[in-house]
């Protein structure tokens, strides 16, 4: 969540770092600083407003002096309450040190409890801290920057992405990374760091990946990179085929509209060259044989938030085409559940980012039992593809809002194609049901667009239904993971309270909420279980709820019992959540929209999750 961004050899630092800074505020954040070179010594700045700390933060720096090299900063609290005091960029007791850090030291309280013993005083509650101060220490001792962070870093237990400047060391940047992103980047006599290309994709010309236990030295000449050990290492160059036009909003209000607005592209880029002239499905990046896949026993998917429920759809899809038992589980319980797994596992980590912290360390808990892992990502390079056996690219483009939108459409799909291919294998599907699925998955670009251009009348919906404080999103078979992510968007951007479930839970517990003034979203798309979830409409009507209902176009046997309907083109149910999904973004935008509430940073969340 946190964003780092570091420039040595520049004639004027700062600019370049707030710059960078606006460009991180997509991962989520509460506060944000800098720390320069200044002549002998390091000026600091720093802000705790929420997401207007960037802004803030460049007020605060318009008296700032000019440096050549500097560190910045956008933190998303873990240890210690937002606030300027435990912003960073943190310093030693001398301030000669400053640091930033993403990630969190599982061992900073007996750290800290040494340090106190020693003489050292905390001027913040992070975790954080007790590494500028352990720094402090070892440069007393007569160790350089670089050989005194690898010594801390020793140390200590956890995550991190770590950058360092000393005011002893001018014009010198040391940094280090464990399962935290960081990449370096250089130019023609300046050298750059980052957690994500944004923050610094038009200064540079090449790009490097900083792998976990990795350490690097930036100067204006370039980089070394050497282990925790020492050992020297070369970094491996990363492809970056995209520029700053991607990350703009091209004349939409905000980046969610944008991106809601991308889905027919990303979803025929996602299904792009993936049969081959023989009729077999293809991937880019299928680095498993078809043996290892056909001989798959058990599949798990493993993910969080809105790749979670992508995942849940992904369940029923192979195991009705494929006919193998799928698991589907929440990533960061995955590895306190002690697992079994076995050598005819196949683990599956979704991740839009590729960098989300339980997804990773869940995938990597499965290949130490022996699974086969792949993941699914929409970055290229990212720590879960450098990490898995294989990967399923979803070829969304850059998704900047922090909610899931064009991403989520694109995994369902790339999910189901991987379902096909397991039924190719597996010989479950029949050639001709096959390829008559594929044209089914061909044709959803075009029913998505279609939901697209029923914008206005779901906005017609969400006006009369803003101020609504109460929301139940019901679903059956395939219906429900679309109802936990129409729940989930509404109320990550609007604040209110909404729930999803099942269908046939309402009469276990969620029914004693049903009064007036609530409503219940219907998702009615599945026509064998329609009859049953009518019954449940029925249910919540005769309590006084309000009923809005998604259904198929024609639907008349819908339209009789809904105070209002969603209306969606009809398509395979297996693949009516990617036209649903669509329309439930449409109203959660629209509801947030009405409410006035800023859709591309809702409060409290991030875009990327990359600590525990």
């Amino acid at each position: 969540m946190c964003g780092i961004i570091g420039v040595v050899g520049s004639p004027d630092a700062l600019p370049i770092l707030l710059e960078g800074l606006e460009r991180l505020e997509y991962r989520g954040y509460d506060s944000a600083g800098v720390a320069l070179h200044a002549a002998d010594a390091l000026w600091r700045a720093r802000s705790a407003d929420g997401t207007e700390s960037v802004r803030h933060l460049i007020d605060t720096c318009r008296s700032a002096p000019t440096g050549t090299s500097g560190i910045g900063h956008t933190r998303w609290a873990t240890h210690g309450a937002p606030g300027e005091a435990n912003a960073h960029p943190h310093a030693d007791c001398s301030a000669t040190i400053a640091l930033i850090h993403n990630g969190i030291i599982e061992n900073h309280a007996e750290l800290r409890e040494e340090l106190l013993a020693r003489g050292h005083h905390f001027a913040s509650a992070t975790d954080t801290e007790v590494l500028a101060h352990r720094l402090e220490e070892f440069r007393a001792q007569g160790l350089d920057l670089a050989e005194s962070l690898r010594s801390t870093l020793r140390e200590v237990r956890g995550a991190f992405a770590v950058a360092v400047v000393d005011a002893n060391e001018p014009d010198v940047i040391v940094a280090a990374r464990r399962v935290s992103p960081l990449i370096v980047g250089t130019a023609d006599g300046e050298t750059y760091l980052a957690s994500d290309v944004p923050a610094i994709l038009d200064h540079c010309t090449r790009f490097f990946i900083v792998e976990d236990d990795q350490l690097v030295v930036l100067t204006p000449q370039g980089y070394t990179a050497t282990t925790l050990d020492g050992d020297a290492v070369t970094l491996n160059e990363l492809l970056v085929d995209w520029d700053l036009e991607t990350a703009q909003k091209g004349g939409y209000e905000d980046f969610m509209s944008k991106e809601m607005a991308e889905q027919p592209d990303a979803l025929r880029a996602t299904l792009l060259n993936r049969v081959a002239s023989n009729g077999d499905i293809t991937f880019d990046e299928m680095r498993v044989s078809d043996e290892q896949l056909r001989r798959a026993t058990k599949v798990t998917l493993v993910a969080c938030g809105s790749s979670y429920h992508t995942a849940l759809v992904a369940k029923y899809a192979i195991e009705k085409w494929a006919r193998v038992a799928v698991d589907v589980d929440i990533a960061s319980e995955y590895r306190y559940r002690d697992p079994i797994v076995s050598e005819n596992d196949l683990v599956i980590g979704v991740s839009q980012s590729g960098e989300t912290i339980d997804t990773f360390l869940a995938m990597a808990e499965a290949k130490r039992l022996g699974a086969t892992v792949v993941a699914v990502t929409n970055v290229v390079d990212s720590s879960m593809a450098r990490a898995a056996d294989a990967v399923l690219y979803t070829r969304a483009g850059m998704e900047i809002c922090v909610v899931a939108t064009k991403s989520v459409v694109s995994q369902i799909v790339v999910l189901e194609t991987l379902a096909l291919r397991l039924a190719q294998l597996r010989g479950t599907l029949s050639p001709v049901e096959v390829s008559r699925l594929l044209s089914a998955l061909q044709s959803v670009p075009e029913f998505v667009a279609d939901v697209l251009a029923r914008e206005d009348a779901v906005a017609s919906i969400a006006r009369e239904l803003a101020a609504t404080r109460d929301y139940f999103f019901l679903g059956r078979g395939v219906g429900f993971p679309t109802a936990l992510e129409g729940a989930l968007k509404l109320k990550e951007i609007t604040y209110v309270h909404a729930e999803g479930y099942p269908g046939g839970e309402l009469k276990h517990g969620p029914l004693a909420l049903i009064e007036p003034g609530v409503v219940v979203v219907a998702i009615l798309t599945d026509d064998a279980l329609k009859e049953k979830l009518l019954s449940n409409i029925a249910e919540v009507k005769s309590r006084g709820a309000t009923v809005l209902s998604v259904a198929h176009d024609g639907s008349l046997d819908v339209a009789a019992v809904s105070d209002y309907v969603i209306w969606v083109p009809a398509t395979e149910a297996l693949l009516s959540p990617l036209v649903d999904a669509v329309a439930l973004q449409q109203f959660a935008y629209h509801v947030a929209r009405g409410r006035g509430l800023n859709v591309d940073r809702p409060r409290n969340l991030a875009k990327t999750v990359t600590v525990e």
